[in-house]
């Protein structure tokens, strides 16, 4: 059997097109014009041997294969992409002081730090885990490079925002929703300190759906609400970015439905200097990834 060598170009085209929803979309994205997307995407097929595409309604979904492929691609792209920056960084030194909330912080730090610090072992990385007011004033008292928080309305003169994350009601296999409805007893809550957003989004909705609840335990830590919720003292309400195994998000119908929460960076310079840049590109490729 004949090795099959893919192309780049034709693999970054594929998830690029993935990604955004819309082969048109990844055309625009990555200067090609739409046939030659197209013929990336037949070329691939070709050598898989099999289609990794399936009409949609109106759209398209992937196959099987292209499920597969997409894992591989992202893979061989990310690789691609770290050993470019990496023989052009060679030189690239400094000091990057990088903040961000404990949601981000037990898998998306690692992968963020590992990354960059291959390519850029001469920089130094200081991070920092905050709550929102922390790490929005370490940027603009100037302790901090970069700030990754969520958007509570609060604005820096150098921002990006990073899309949306949907807020969910969380609690343990053990919590029992049918026995707290058929009792008429307040919802226990789980939430960090005042003041916390996701907090507030809690309340707010429980409130307008006239719901009790009442505050059950309050924490510092994420650590500490994950803990309270696994043993079962009530439900709390993050994204599921760094939600434990052992937790759940809770299925609409029972809980009010929330709204979403923005990803929000903030830089504390219009120009940073190259390792701040190059660090803030990895934190947004891999939020989108």
């Amino acid at each position: 059997m004949a090795r099959i060598t893919f192309d780049l170009d034709d693999l970054r085209s594929y998830v690029t097109g993935i990604e955004l929803g819309s082969f048109a979309k990844a055309a625009e994205r990555l200067g090609r014009s739409t046939s030659a997307v197209s013929a990336h995407l037949k070329k691939l097929e070709q050598q898989v041997g099999s289609p990794i595409l399936r009409k949609s309604g109106r759209g398209m979904m992937m196959t099987e294969a292209g499920e597969t492929l997409l894992g591989y691609a992202r893979r061989l792209l990310e690789l691609n992409d770290e050993a470019a920056v990496a023989v052009r960084g060679l030189d690239l030194q400094g000091k990057v002081r990088l903040g961000l909330q404990e949601d981000f912080g037990e898998t998306f730090l690692p992968q963020v730090l590992g990354s960059f610090a291959r390519a850029h072992p001469r920089v130094q990385i200081e991070a920092r885990i905050g709550r929102n007011a922390e790490l929005i004033d370490g940027v603009l008292n100037g302790q901090l490079d970069l700030s990754l928080a969520w958007d509570g309305g609060t604005r820096t003169p150098f921002q990006q925002a990073l899309g949306q994350r949907m807020m969910q009601w969380i609690a343990s296999p053990d919590f029992d929703f049918c026995h707290w409805q058929a009792s008429g007893e307040a919802l226990p809550l789980v939430v960090f300190e005042a003041p916390c957003l996701m907090r507030n989004a809690a309340t707010t909705a429980l409130d307008r759906a006239g719901i009790p609840w009442r505050i059950a335990f309050t924490s510092r830590s994420l650590a500490g609400v994950w803990a309270a919720v696994s043993a079962g003292l009530g439900v709390t309400v993050r994204t599921d970015s760094g939600l434990p195994s052992t937790l759940f998000c809770q299925p609409p119908g029972i809980l009010p439905e929330l709204n979403p929460i923005g990803v929000v960076l903030h830089r504390a310079e219009d120009q940073p200097q190259a390792a701040v840049q190059r660090l803030a590109q990895i934190v947004i490729e891999r939020l989108n990834s």
